[in-house]
């Protein structure tokens, strides 16, 4: 499961302010600032396909997939999630968001049961311990986040995630603040999470090679108010490889411009 339908999502935020005249006067005379945000979003993503979104920084990306998740309500427009339509957040939806969110005074074992919660019956012990070996992480169970590196705290984080056993994976540039070379580790461990699991994956991600290496699926968004701008279907196998005339680099070139980079990449 996990087939998520948007149809004519819009989202404004709602600023309100007084006029320097009524600082101090009944609130029904302090005016609004609206700014459109979301502009008739249509999407559909299909179960288990792992879904990039890109787009200029500040366009409402983190917006969607939060309206997406329930965490932020919508202007108009509507987000189905299995035929149910999303009216707050839901265990089967579960969010990864960008800054590391393990409990500090636990350890690995313990901040990736806590993904069992909300679950009953079955073996929960053998669960954790096969998230945790999926994730790359057997050996360090008892260690705390302090003495992780960063991109064991993010794999310890997805693992946390998967042992709920979402329909929906929600991801908010995970990466961020992690070095080159563990970011490259980490697409790896995705991609090889979601051929395991096979899930549906909304990541966002300021990182077009990442994007296209990774993605089913890759939507590019405008600057505010945001709209769909590219919708790409990758039906590429892994690994993926840029080279030049490669239809995975023609690819490359045609995001870049779409986000008004238009020079030689």
């Amino acid at each position: 499961m996990g087939h998520v339908v948007i149809t004519d999502l819009c989202k404004e935020f709602v600023e309100r302010r007084a006029s320097r005249r009524h600082m101090n006067s009944d609130p029904d005379t302090h005016k609004s600032d609206r700014m459109l945000v979301l502009d008739h979003i249509n999407l559909e993503f299909s179960d288990g396909e792992l879904v990039c979104i890109l787009g200029p920084s500040g366009c409402g990306k983190t917006t969607l997939v939060r309206i997406i998740a329930g965490f932020e309500t919508r202007t108009s427009g509507s987000v189905v999630i299995d035929g149910k339509e999303v009216q707050g957040p839901s265990s089967n939806n579960i969010f990864v968001f960008q800054h590391s969110g393990l409990l500090p005074w636990m350890t690995v074992w313990e901040n990736v049961s806590m993904g069992l919660r909300n679950i009953k019956g079955g073996d929960g012990a053998a669960r954790v311990q096969e998230y945790i070996d999926v994730v790359n992480l057997t050996g360090f169970e008892n260690l705390y986040p302090h003495q992780l590196s960063g991109g064991m705290q993010r794999r310890a984080e997805l693992a946390r995630a998967l042992v709920a056993n979402p329909e929906t994976l929600f991801m908010d540039e995970p990466f961020a603040g992690l070095d080159f070379l563990t970011r490259l580790k980490m697409r790896e461990e995705i991609i090889n999470m979601h051929e395991f699991i096979r899930k549906t994956v909304i990541f966002i991600t300021h990182d077009i090679e990442e994007a296209l290496v990774m993605a089913d699926r890759v939507v590019v968004f405008s600057d505010l108010p945001a709209t769909v701008r590219l919708d790409l279907n990758l039906d590429i196998g892994h690994p993926r490889y840029f080279h030049e005339d490669s239809e995975l680099e023609k690819m490359r070139r045609g995001v870049y411009e779409e986000l008004g980079v238009h020079y030689a990449l």
